[in-house]
């Protein structure tokens, strides 16, 4: 017995030794992030193993902020073990009741068919995690978005005269999977097949999107996956390790981008990917004579004044675009927002209207250049 208590006083020792190493190291290398991220936080983090494609480069050191939130004091519980009970009306109620969620539907993967959208309340949180653990599917059966947080439709209450610019709800979706999500029928709030954001922040972690679509045309709508506006004080949306279409199989498509859609927000996306998402409208933005507009950003769509697209470690492949950027459509009006490529990959994403010469794939206007470094473009 002596022996089996020493060897426990003995183990912890060694453990609290590493700990505060690795938090005294991180300070000096990012390198750590990626490789002990919840040894870091001090907490377990459920994970989904995600097959993503690594660049030549390798992936890249993601930063905390850009990690998942800790799940170890969840707020709600959705399910009592089985299956059957994890259902969509407690995923609608634990997100309107807002906090940290997690699930416990059993020990194999479970697929939830949404019968409405799960909508966040304003002025719950301010912190919302939506951790699925790696086994939960969200399944919008074709007929509705999955998720929507608005901080500035007064149905879902307003808690600042700033709606546009607030620092919460900070909505963290992760180990998740959303599928089948569809916005066709929205008309107030177009786009985000998937998911639709407005206002406060919004992060995105291991997480797969999986045939969402939204509007076959428009000039603007876009993001069968997801689509966000007005993120506090110009911050980035965060987007880690997840994946977005995958195959011909499970592409997202929508007018204007398959994957992700933005106005005026920026995107930092580190060690993604991005597979056989189509852009399907066709008359591009203004719309040309006689056509309904959009057909852009394959996977990616950005327009707007004043945001960066940061790609890091990611993988861009087999996009299609009927117009321009079968990867990536950023447009800065006022040629101030930047686009940087890093340890990423982007090949065969045609685009059958226009691109940027030299950088196949993508249409770019912005300040200067996009900045490529360790990355191929074909």
């Amino acid at each position: 017995m002596f022996q089996f208590k020493a060897s426990i006083v003995m183990f912890w020792l060694f453990y609290s030794i590493v700990a505060i190493q690795v938090v005294s190291a991180q300070e000096s290398s990012d390198d750590l992030l990626l490789t002990v991220p919840a040894l870091i936080a001090g907490s377990y983090r459920a994970s989904m193993e995600l097959d993503i494609p690594e660049p030549a480069a390798g992936f890249c050191a993601v930063p905390a902020t850009a990690q998942a939130e800790s799940i170890a004091q969840p707020d709600t519980v959705i399910g009592n073990g089985s299956p059957a009970s994890c259902t969509s009306a407690a995923v609608v109620a634990a997100v309107a009741k807002g906090g940290v969620i997690t699930f416990n539907c059993g020990a194999a993967p479970v697929e939830i068919e949404m019968q409405q959208t799960a909508k966040v309340i304003n002025n719950t949180g301010p912190r919302i995690v939506i951790d699925g653990g790696g086994k939960v599917t969200l399944n919008g059966q074709g007929q509705r978005r999955i998720l929507y947080m608005n901080t500035c439709d007064p149905d879902q209450i307003w808690t600042t005269p700033h709606c546009q610019n607030q620092d919460h709800p900070q909505l963290t979706v992760q180990n998740i999977t959303f599928k089948n999500g569809n916005s066709k029928s929205e008309t107030q709030y177009d786009g985000g097949g998937a998911i639709w954001v407005r206002g406060g922040r919004f992060k995105l972690v291991n997480t797969r999107f999986e045939n969402n679509v939204c509007a076959d045309a428009g000039p603007d709508v876009g993001g069968a996956a997801v689509r966000v506006f007005s993120q506090y004080q110009g911050l980035p949306v965060y987007v880690a390790n997840s994946i977005f279409g995958g195959s011909a199989e499970t592409a997202n498509v929508c007018s204007n981008g398959g994957g992700l859609s933005s106005i005026g927000v920026s995107f930092s996306i580190y060690n993604s990917w991005f597979s056989h998402n189509r852009a399907i409208g066709n008359g591009a933005n203004p719309s040309r004579s006689g056509t309904p507009g959009g057909g852009s950003g394959g996977a990616i769509y950005n327009d707007g004044n004043d945001f960066d697209l940061f790609l890091c470690g990611t993988t861009i492949e087999n996009n299609h675009a009927n117009e321009g950027g079968g990867a990536v459509f950023f447009v800065s009006n006022n040629r101030q927002g930047t686009l940087s490529i890093e340890n990423s990959l982007l090949r065969s994403n045609p685009s059958l209207g226009f691109e940027t010469a030299n950088y196949p794939g993508i249409f770019f206007l912005g300040r200067g250049n996009p900045s490529v470094v360790r990355s191929t473009i074909q």
